[in-house]
């Protein structure tokens, strides 16, 4: 479970991974799991890369969405079998912990990371690949995406990386046990009913889609989206009274940008917003 030998503190558009695919287009990054003839699992090294990339997400001011996509039509087959299972049998208990605890970073940072997360689902979207997908903030898929939570196939439970907590959240509680408790796919049809993915799209089209989506977000008001952003996660925990009371203090701080002045002086002259993120 060695770390990467650099962890990120080059810019996002100057960094280049060792285990995944990056890249910067203006405002927007792009994450491409890139092991497409073993449908792109995950290994230590790329868990810990990737925790270290949404990191460093908070410190770069130009990227303002992440898409995260899978090579080859596929998104994610979940933790490699050989590279990950397999060494995972012969791990005492603390060194299990230590990996379950790694594992549970990459979602904490993903959830951390101040810039919103888009996936594009395509294909296999299983274990691992499924928990990244729903610690994004916003999921697009084709109509051949199957989304699996596979721990229990393997002798596992289904509290997995955080998925106990968001995925009731995401499809509904009676949803999230069927899924974790059978392991079985959800397609991307009943994904797209549940609430799951917002849409779904043409393969062909996917990340193109997302990358729209991405560029539409990355226009808007930075601080004001960060702020959603961090409500959206911290309003999970506060009863309906402290939910208003945290909204009225986040808002409150969003008016003191230049951003909001510039909404006001656009709409005052009958054009769009031109938000710079301050």
């Amino acid at each position: 479970m060695s770390r990467p030998a650099n962890p990120v503190t080059l810019p996002l558009a100057e960094y280049s991974p060792k285990h995944f695919l990056l890249a910067v287009d203006g405002k927007v990054a792009t994450v491409t799991l890139n092991r497409p003839e073993r449908k792109n699992p995950l290994t230590f090294d790329s868990y810990r890369e990737l925790t270290d990339f949404f990191r460093a997400c908070a410190m770069d001011e130009d990227v303002k969405t992440v898409v995260v996509t899978g090579a080859g039509g596929n998104f994610s087959s979940g933790g490699d079998v050989f590279e990950i299972i397999g060494p995972l049998v012969a791990m005492d208990t603390k060194g299990l912990t230590a990996f379950t605890r790694m594992t549970g970073d990459l979602v904490k940072a993903m959830r951390a990371c101040p810039q919103p997360i888009i996936a594009a689902v395509d294909g296999i979207c299983a274990g691992a690949g499924a928990i990244i997908a729903m610690a994004s903030d916003m999921r697009l898929a084709t109509s051949g995406a199957k989304v699996a939570f596979l721990f229990n196939k393997v002798g596992l439970s289904g509290c997995d990386m955080g998925a106990c907590a968001i995925l009731p959240r995401i499809i509904g509680q009676s949803r999230a046990s069927e899924l974790l408790y059978t392991g079985r796919f959800m397609t991307a049809e009943e994904g797209e009913r549940w609430g799951f993915f917002s849409r779904i799209v043409a393969a062909d089209q996917v990340l193109a889609q997302a990358h729209a989506l991405a560029k539409q977000v990355s226009e808007g008001p930075t601080y004001a989206n960060t702020m959603t952003k961090r409500m959206l996660a911290m309003e999970w925990a506060m009863s309906v009274e402290e939910a208003i009371e945290a909204e009225a203090v986040a808002q409150a701080l969003c008016m003191t940008t230049e951003d909001f002045a510039r909404a006001f002086e656009a709409f005052s002259n009958k054009r769009a917003p031109v938000f710079q993120g301050n």
